[in-house]
């Protein structure tokens, strides 16, 4: 027999019964039921039920065992009692006398409980990682983790990709985050980079003439953390195609993608019509560049409705260039209990407060105000059919706009009896975000939402200037790289106009791709550049072995790069990216396992030629 298991603790089964078997795993749990010692064996595989009496020749042994304990057991398989089968477990017909058992690793008092599912503290989880790993919930996760890339990796084979690895100490090259440097020993006063993105290496390959990429590539970013992104390294799947358009890479990446949340959605609704938004639209209608379609929430412009009205806020803002009103449509969000609710929202967000309409079925009240005639002589003309109760608008802003303007905006909206809206001013940018959060919630709170559902849709068109609102100086709104839609001619025009060949793909309110088709041509490299205040030499300087290459013959080429770590956040429905990475940092980009960041020894320092300045506290 093998020295640690004849069986994992998922195999045994009624077919087993009369076996002599060796099982190895962790004490999971220990149960004694008078006299009856009952052990929970658990390994990656699944749990076994082992058992011992006062007639196991190791039944003093077994009572000193405790939970995550590393043991091997020898025992013959018994089936269980009809009435005490477990049907939640494969191994739940059988059960394992111990005739023999040896303690592989005791363990000390636990500061973290394996068993059950109970919260602790991330740091705590963070530090005995090893241990939080052994729940059955992050095995789970990280094994969701390694299928799904290994799906991946077949499903790009398949499209005639090959994988091709590329340096991870490389020079510096700012790809909108900041570094992680790597001082050179040979080259004292001189630093490496921890690639970003392997974004100019997989462009030379193209100028090399490989025609498809990919890799499961490690990036390292130097960035703050958030819940949806690690501090300081990743994965993408990475990917380049030569002689491709914009269209090409779609076509490419969908299939993959969709094919994976397919595989390993649990069953969720897997969209496979992706739509293409432009990033202007999906910022007017969803106040967000990754836009969550599951909510059918889209956001309009209702300024016009405001302009010389008696809400004299929103009128007064109307008058300054670049201003405008946009209306949330919340669907069955009619009462006053639910837009106080928001209100308040808006307040926490920073804001004032945000106004509302909501429409409610006419009163025969406002009816007799109207008409200068009783209640009750409303009532009568109801009851005979000669009136007939409308709807009406209720809340500040109606009372202020008047009863035409609340029409046609109700009209504009595609609202009812029982619906609302709410409204926010000012310079569209100032108050994108603020409308983008509050569209999300209002499609939780009213479930409007559909959480049983994978939504995508491509967000294309791409500005590539912005204008600084003080100084008016033209600078890089997205990547510099991209293609911009028009060539040279379009550079030629009003820089805020030009739009790239650049493209993000959304999921339920996350962004899980971004690519572009690449600016290969150099002379339009260097124009786009200059439009920005760059110089020749600067760009040269910057990004010289990818510009040195594209002298040589480099075709039109683009691809993408999709958030491992991201797309399984997703397919695990969890809301921390840190409970899908095996070993991750903590938010303050701190490893509590390993203590790192260390101090380096003044050994180190001096042969690398550095000397660390104190930082003033």
């Amino acid at each position: 027999m093998h020295a640690y298991r004849s069986h994992t603790c998922a195999e045994l089964n009624k077919s087993n019964v009369g076996e002599t078997v060796r099982l190895s795993g962790w004490v999971h749990r220990v149960r004694d039921h008078g006299g009856l010692l009952f052990i929970d064996l658990r390994d990656h595989y699944g749990i076994t039920q082992v058992m011992a009496d006062p007639d196991s020749p190791v039944f003093a042994e077994i009572e000193k065992v405790r939970s995550e304990w590393c043991i091997r057991i020898d025992g013959n398989v018994l089936a269980r009692d009809e009435s005490l089968v477990n049907d939640k477990l494969p191994t739940g017909e059988v059960e394992v006398f111990i005739r023999d058992i040896e303690v592989l690793g005791k363990a000390d008092e636990l500061p973290l409980m394996v068993f059950g599912e109970q919260e602790y503290p991330e740091e705590t989880r963070l530090r005995y990682r090893y241990l939080d790993l052994r729940r059955e919930k992050m095995q789970q996760n990280m094994l969701l983790r390694s299928n799904m890339v290994q799906s991946i990796r077949k499903r790009m084979w398949d499209k005639g990709f090959n994988e091709y690895q590329t340096p991870i100490i490389t020079a510096s090259s700012p790809e909108g985050a900041r570094d992680f440097l790597v001082p050179s020993r040979l080259h004292p006063g001189k630093f490496y980079a921890l690639p970003q993105a392997p974004q100019q290496f997989k462009q030379l390959m193209m100028v090399s003439g490989f025609d498809k990429y990919f890799q499961i590539a490690p990036c390292f970013r130097d960035e703050d953390p958030r819940a949806d992104r690690s501090p300081t390294d990743f994965y993408q799947l990475d990917l380049e195609m030569s002689f491709v358009t914009q269209q090409d890479v779609f076509d490419t990446i969908q299939p993959v993608m969709q094919g994976v949340f397919e595989e390993f959605g649990g069953g969720r609704k897997v969209d496979s019509e992706w739509p293409q938004i432009s990033y202007r639209d999906a910022a007017l209608w969803y106040g967000s560049d990754k836009p969550d379609l599951r909510n059918p929430i889209k956001m309009q412009v209702v300024s016009e409705h405001f302009a010389g009205s008696g809400f004299a806020i929103f009128a007064k803002l109307l008058e300054q260039e670049g201003t405008e009103v946009r209306a949330i449509p919340a669907p069955k969000g009619g009462s006053r209990k639910f837009c106080d609710r928001m209100n308040a929202f808006a307040q926490k967000e920073g804001l004032p407060g945000m106004g509302y309409i909501f429409w409610r079925k006419q009163s025969p009240d406002s009816i007799a105000q109207e008409r200068g005639i009783t209640v009750k002589e409303v009532n009568a003309l109801v009851k005979s059919g000669e009136i007939t109760l409308g709807n009406e608008a209720a809340g500040p802003l109606a009372k202020n706009i008047g009863p035409e303007r609340t029409e046609a905006i109700r009209q504009q909206l595609g609202l009812d009896v029982g619906d609302a809206a709410f409204f926010l001013g000012g310079k569209p940018k100032a108050f994108e975000g603020v409308a983008g959060r509050a569209r999300n919630v209002i499609g939780e709170e009213l479930g409007l939402t559909d959480k049983d559902r994978f939504a995508f849709a491509w967000v294309v068109d791409f500005p590539i200037y912005e204008a600084d609102e003080e100084t008016g100086k033209i600078d890089f709104e997205h990547n510099p790289f991209s293609m911009p839609q028009g060539g040279m001619e379009a550079l030629n025009g009003n820089p805020l106009e030009v739009l790239g060949y650049q493209y993000d793909l959304a999921c339920n309110g996350y962004e899980l791709v971004s690519g572009a088709i690449r600016n290969h041509r150099p002379e339009i490299m260097f124009k786009a550049f200059e439009i920005a205040g760059y110089g020749k030499d600067e760009v040269e300087k910057r990004f010289g072995g990818m510009v040195n290459a594209f002298q040589y013959g480099a075709p039109p080429h683009g691809g993408c790069a999709a958030g491992i770590d991201r797309m399984v956040m997703l397919l695990a429905d969890e809301a921390n990216i840190r409970e899908v990475i095996m070993f991750p940092m903590n938010q303050r980009a701190e490893d509590l396992m390993m203590s790192a960041p260390s101090e380096p020894m003044s050994d180190q320092l001096m042969e690398l030629g550095l000397r660390v300045i104190p930082q003033d506290q």
